[in-house]
Parts: structure tokens; C-alpha cells; sequence
């Protein structure tokens, strides 16, 4: 662990020891911004938003982060002698149609809207929440089209090749014509593209009301599933690992010198050539929040690296080890500057 101032997966990558075994025949590795069929993206997820609101202050800010959930506890008061009642809202990363440059994880693919299995409480009661979703192309809102031809908003759902392709041909064609669809038999299609397939976004946020009581403190909890993007192997510390690769790696998780040591060591421990660190990367909005009165005044970060063997680096100082598998940071009127992305390398001996 450094501490300075860093579709669904496909069983662990679509069968981790075959890829990664082709990988080592060839001597070479993708980098993170990279994505092959052994490598896939991550959704940008972050906490709660609100309206901004200077009665309202963020007296604590509990944070734990692990690619299995990720979990906020958030202490707040009002800061005045009256009620106040302000928009609270949790907007899900955009989704984009698939392609070979969006390769992303999702975490609960059959979901069209809850595709992250968020939920939250408010002083340990579920919170009904409001939903809207919007679909766009080219920044031209279509929510309306899709919805009077029948067709779900997110571009990910498994059942919209099936109705795309029963759609009428003129109306098909308006479509492909519009960029919503990338259709074969109108027209050149994407390398990445296997039939008709959405070439729209979705946006969506979960939204309500909240009212906090004059002079009051309310606890609001909140949970979902992360998405988890990541590489059969990582090319860290490895003899072919490039400048401009080492430079991203830093810029990103802040792998420093010692980290990379920690690396090669667990390689030359293992002995063989059968032995891989594969990655799992993630990214929490840090800086998007603070829509409040002043700094957060007391913050807590616990990160979960998953297991003892494995490796973690992330951008953050004042880390410590607190067990086997966790790391904290506690700041005091912390104001967030960065956003947090993870680094996690598992370790994997080859068949």
C-alpha cells in the first residue's frame, strides 16, 4: 500500500488464466486506459448531491470502499432556528451504447435503472425515492421517441438488439439516420458492432426531498455496488512496461517506487513464470459533493483491498494499516480536490 497525498465482468475477466497466459507469449500488456478483451472499464461512481446550501453543514463523512460495495454514512446539521427542506439527489454514472472504447462493467445488468443496487436510509428508514431517466444522441435529448416506440432508455438492456431489429425498416432507418442505431444491413457499421445494435446514452438520477430540522442532526445512509474495471495482467513493475505507462500509473493511484518493489517481490517470491498480478481499478467522486456549509469537519476513508495477498495503491496521505485487509485516512475539515481512484492487484498462479 503507498499512501501520498491514489456488461458484466467476465469471470474475472473472461477466463483470467487463458488470457493472461496468451498475454505473457507475447511479452506485452495493456495499459489502464487501454481495453481489449481482456480489459474493461470502470463507471466513475461518488456519493450523495444536493442543491447547494449553506444552512446545511456536513458535521462527518464516513466512507468505506471496496470492489464488492461501497458504503457512506453521512452526518449532517442545520445550521439555522428554521426547518429547511433542499433536493437531494444520487445521479448514476451516464451510460453509453457498448463499443470497443466503452467496455464497461456494470453490476446488475438486467437492471435498466437500479443497475448499481443503490439504496438509502435516512435516520435508519428507507428513503422513497423519485426517479428520471433521459436518453440522448449527439446531445439531443430522444427520452420521448424511444418511449412511443416502446424501447427501453438504457442502451446496455440485453433485450434491445431483438426489438430493434422488429422495429419497421422505416423506422429503423430513421433511427440509423438520427445516430440511434448502428444497423448493417442500412449501412457501414462499427468494427465492435454484431447486428443492429443502441447507439444512444442514458443518464439517470435518483432524487427526493429532504427536510432537516432547525438546529437538528440527521444520519443519511447510502450503498451500492461499484463498478470494477479491470486487466487479466498488469504491467507493473514488469521489464516491458513503458514510461508512458509507469507516468499513468502514478498520475492515477500514485503507484510510487516502493509499491512497484512490493510488486516484483511478490513475483520473485512466487518463482515462476506461472505468477500474475491481475488489476481491478475503481473511482469515487470526491469532488462533486460539497454543495454544503463549509468543509466536511470530520472524514473518514476506509479502503478494503479484498485480501491479505493482495495490493493496493491509492492518492491519499495520512494512510494507515487498521487490519489485514483494510487501510483508513481520517482528515479533519477535509475539502476535497481530487477524485479517489483505486488500484487493486490480485495474484494469480497460472494452470
Amino acid at each position: 500500500m503507498t499512501g501520498r497525498s491514489p456488461l458484466t465482468q467476465r469471470s474475472r475477466l473472461g477466463a483470467l488464466a487463458a488470457t493472461a497466459a496468451v498475454l505473457t507469449c507475447f511479452g506485452t500488456v495493456l495499459s489502464p486506459p487501454a481495453l481489449a478483451n481482456d480489459s474493461s472499464a470502470y463507471l466513475a461512481t461518488g456519493g450523495l448531491v444536493m442543491a447547494r446550501n449553506d444552512a446545511i453543514e456536513m458535521r462527518s463523512e464516513d466512507l468505506y470502499v471496496s470492489t464488492a460495495e461501497i458504503r457512506v454514512t453521512y452526518h449532517f446539521r442545520n445550521l439555522t432556528n428554521e426547518d429547511v427542506t433542499t433536493l437531494v439527489a444520487f445521479p448514476l454514472p451516464e451510460i453509453r451504447s457498448p463499443s470497443e472504447e466503452d467496455n464497461f462493467v456494470i453490476p446488475v445488468p438486467d437492471a435498466d435503472r437500479n443497475f448499481l443496487a443503490f439504496e438509502t436510509k435516512v435516520d435508519g428508514r428507507p428513503v422513497a425515492m423519485q426517479v428520471e431517466q433521459r436518453a440522448e444522441t449527439l446531445g439531443v435529448d430522444r427520452t420521448a421517441w424511444l418511449e412511443s416506440l416502446g424501447l427501453p432508455l438504457a442502451p446496455h438492456d440485453p433485450a434491445l438488439p431483438d426489438l430493434l431489429a422488429k422495429l419497421p425498416k422505416e423506422t429503423r432507418r430513421e433511427l440509423f439516420e438520427n445516430g440511434m442505431i448502428d444497423d448493417p444491413g442500412l449501412g457501414p457499421a462499427q468494427p465492435y458492432s454484431a447486428g443492429i445494435q443502441p447507439r444512444w446514452s442514458a443518464r439517470t438520477t435518483y432524487y427526493w426531498k429532504q427536510t432537516f430540522p432547525a438546529g437538528r442532526e440527521i444520519v443519511i445512509e447510502h450503498r451500492y455496488q461499484p463498478s470494477v474495471g479491470g486487466s487479466a495482467q498488469t504491467s507493473i513493475g514488469e521489464p516491458f512496461e513503458s514510461a508512458e505507462e509507469k507516468r499513468s500509473y502514478a498520475e492515477r493511484f500514485c503507484t510510487d517506487d516502493g509499491f512497484i518493489r512490493a510488486v516484483q517481490n511478490a513475483r520473485a517470491r512466487a518463482g515462476s513464470d506461472n505468477f500474475i498480478f491481475s488489476e481491478a481499478r475503481l473511482e469515487y467522486v470526491l469532488t462533486t459533493g460539497a454543495n454544503w456549509a463549509g468543509f466536511i469537519r470530520h472524514f473518514t476513508l476506509t479502503v478494503d483491498k479484498g485480501a491479505p495477498e493482495n495490493l493496493t495503491s491509492f492518492c491519499m496521505d495520512g494512510v494507515k494499516k487498521i487490519a489485514p485487509t483494510q487501510f483508513r485516512v481520517e482528515k479533519t475539515d477535509f475539502w476535497p480536490e481530487r477524485n479517489l481512484q483505486i488500484l487493486i492487484l490480485e495474484p494469480h498462479r497460472l494452470q
